[in-house]
């Protein structure tokens, strides 16, 4: 069972946040210590967005690339999981948005810096200008021990992984043993949370279906703007709060709205995510710094 837990990690960061521990890699102690290392999570950046859900949103990007600058230790890499701009039917200002956010990321400390699409940013040109721009919408690598798979359920306006990508997956999966530590990194849940407002995967109980066999996946996700945690058997699934808006809770109300923006608290329910692998998983919320 997955529970919460304050870490001496804080202490690291320098930052307010709370630490939640996930129960995982059972028995990989000896293995995970030469190998512990941790990354950043960033999600639904939406630049682009204006509104009066984020009367800040111009900034909020550069506040968070500055606090994680900030931060003591220094992550081994960080992954943005999709909707990175605000979506636009012009596809000249979609590449621009694309070009602007680029240029506000580049301002990261460090440099390996992963990207993946959200339907925001791909949708609607089946990921045309985001490749341009990014490169690959589903791809692998590896570090320190540990596999990690970007999947791509937003270029399909469907919302599908399709054959082909699920046909890639087995392949990629097969390579695998059944105990190595794997790490997915998706924007859309893979499992039914919410249908009615599309927060789901179509088919994406066959992916899950394709990691059952292994023993140790978490997988890492966006598009719900929110910290959620949930299981499908021993695979953990975690969403990430997002840099322009929270949305409620999964059915809390009849339709899909952003929450609305507090002026006494303008950060409340935004923030980026600090991930710890050691034998276990930490993950560490970190608010964006105001100034």
């Amino acid at each position: 069972m997955l529970q919460s837990d304050r870490r001496d990690f804080l202490k690291l960061t320098g930052l307010a946040g709370v630490a939640f521990t996930a129960g995982l890699f059972p028995n990989q102690r000896a293995r995970a210590q030469a190998n512990d290392f941790h990354f950043v999570q960033f999600s639904d950046t939406h630049w682009g967005y204006s509104g009066p859900a984020n009367p800040d949103a111009e900034h909020t990007l550069e506040k968070a690339v500055a606090t994680v600058n900030g931060l003591a230790r220094q992550p081994d890499f960080i992954v943005f999981t999709g909707d990175l701009t605000h979506t636009t039917d012009d596809a000249k200002q979609r590449r621009e948005r694309m070009k602007r956010f680029r240029e506000i990321v580049s301002a990261l400390t460090v440099k390996d810096v992963r990207f993946m699409p959200g339907e925001h940013d791909a949708s609607l040109d089946k990921g045309e200008a985001y490749k341009e721009f990014f490169g690959a919408t589903h791809y692998t690598f590896d570090h320190k021990g540990v596999h990690f798979i970007a999947l791509d359920n937003v270029s399909d306006p469907a919302a599908k992984l399709g054959d082909e990508q699920l046909a890639w997956l087995a392949a990629d999966l097969k390579q695998r043993k059944t105990d190595d530590r794997i790490v997915v990194m998706t924007h859309r849940p893979l499992f039914d949370l919410q249908p009615s407002w599309d927060w789901t995967t179509a088919d994406g109980a066959k992916a899950i279906e394709l990691l059952m066999p292994y023993s140790n996946v978490v997988v890492f996700y966006g598009h719900i703007h929110q910290e959620h945690h949930h299981m499908t058997g021993h695979i953990a699934h975690h969403a990430a709060n997002s840099l322009i808006f929270a949305l409620p809770a999964p059915g809390s109300q009849p339709k899909r709205a952003p929450l609305a923006y507090d002026a006494a608290m303008p950060g409340k329910g935004l923030g980026t995510r600090d991930v710890t692998m050691t034998d276990k998983v930490t993950l560490v919320e970190l608010p964006v710094t105001r100034s």
